[in-house]
């Protein structure tokens, strides 16, 4: 036998799994989880919104300081945020071809979410304890 255990394998199971960035499935899944979770969150957003439209600075403190509702607040913005990143992510790897450029998109996608998310926490955490 002179080939490699690679060269006995067929087609199928050359593709199968997780790619050759062993990461492929679980971006998938991360992106779709992500979603799935974004739907009532999203619905809870946009309630709270409508609900304080036209509410003073007072109510819309307090309402916002309610922990249950800080917290759900708080999943509304990691996992939109999650989303948002995974989502960029996948559209700078398909459509970015120079790896000079794709490797600085990434980069710049990542350092973005993290600032947006710890800006948009730290807001929901000011008004939940009080500031």
């Amino acid at each position: 036998m002179s080939g490699s255990i690679n060269e006995l394998r067929t087609p199928l199971s050359k593709v199968r799994g997780l790619g050759s960035a062993k990461e492929g499935t679980d971006h998938f899944w991360r992106q779709r989880l992500t979603a799935i979770a974004n739907v009532p969150l999203i619905l809870f957003f946009l309630w709270t919104v409508i609900s304080l439209n036209g509410a003073s600075h007072k109510d819309v403190v307090a309402h916002l300081s309610s922990p249950i509702v800080a917290i759900v607040m708080l999943l509304v913005i990691i996992s939109g945020i999650v989303h948002m990143k995974l989502g960029m992510q996948t559209i700078i790897e398909d459509y970015v071809h120079s790896d000079r450029t794709k490797i600085a998109l990434l980069i710049l996608n990542i350092f973005f979410a993290f600032t947006m998310g710890l800006g948009a926490c730290f807001a929901i955490l000011k008004l939940a304890f009080g500031g």
